[in-house]
């Protein structure tokens, strides 16, 4: 029994030791190499963001000419100012490749839209023609470079008088047309900021 115990005393000491090394030793090891994993994860999240970021540049980078484009041809359809002056050459232009034997656009002022991103310019459109010539009129204005909102159509025969300088044969056909055009000028209009936008044009008229 008396040699018993120094055997049982050194083999507790082997264990508090055995524990002390996990304590100090092993544990923060191991807490190191859990941090260690952490951050590796980590880093290769971030690594996995940023080559997506990298992609998305890269994708936007190869669009960015056709997004210029884009951007072009939005702003030809919805120009910065209202222009009055080169939206009647656009008209008339529609008018002389429909043929029509009458044209006339009486433009309103530009009124800005409540939402302030832009200004509304309210038209009215008058063309005689026949049946075929309207028709093409109607195509025109609808692939027009500048974007138009058609609000109401009328038409009625046109009957043997005179219109604007033009006499009007019983087969012809008169076309009164209520159309909305925009502009990216919120400041256009009444009670506005005075802007670039230009005053509304005094009636047009072109054969």
């Amino acid at each position: 029994m008396m040699r018993a115990r120094p055997v049982l005393i050194a083999a507790g000491v082997s264990a508090a030791l055995a524990v002390l090394m996990v304590v100090f030793l092993v544990l923060p090891k191991m807490s190191e190499v859990s941090k260690a994993r952490e951050e590796l994860q980590a880093a290769q999240d971030e690594e996995i963001t940023l080559q997506t970021q990298l992609r998305s540049l890269q994708d936007a980078q190869a669009q960015a000419e056709q997004t210029e484009r884009e951007i072009r041809a939005l702003e030809a359809k919805v120009p910065p100012t209202a222009d009055l002056p080169g939206l009647f050459r656009l008209l008339q232009s529609a008018a002389d490749r429909a043929g029509v034997d009458f044209f006339q656009f009486s433009p309103g002022t530009p009124t800005a839209d409540p939402s302030g991103r832009f200004s509304t310019i309210a038209g009215q459109i008058v063309v005689t023609g026949d049946y075929f010539m309207l028709q093409e009129f109607l195509y025109r204005l609808e692939t027009l470079p500048r974007a138009a909102k058609v609000m109401s159509v009328s038409i009625a025969p046109g009957g043997g008088g005179e219109t604007g300088g033009a006499t009007l044969g019983s087969e012809q056909l008169q076309m009164q047309l209520s159309v909305e055009f925009y502009t990216t000028d919120a400041s256009a209009g009444p009670g506005s900021i005075p802007g670039p936008s230009e005053t509304a044009a005094p009636t047009t008229e072109g054969a």
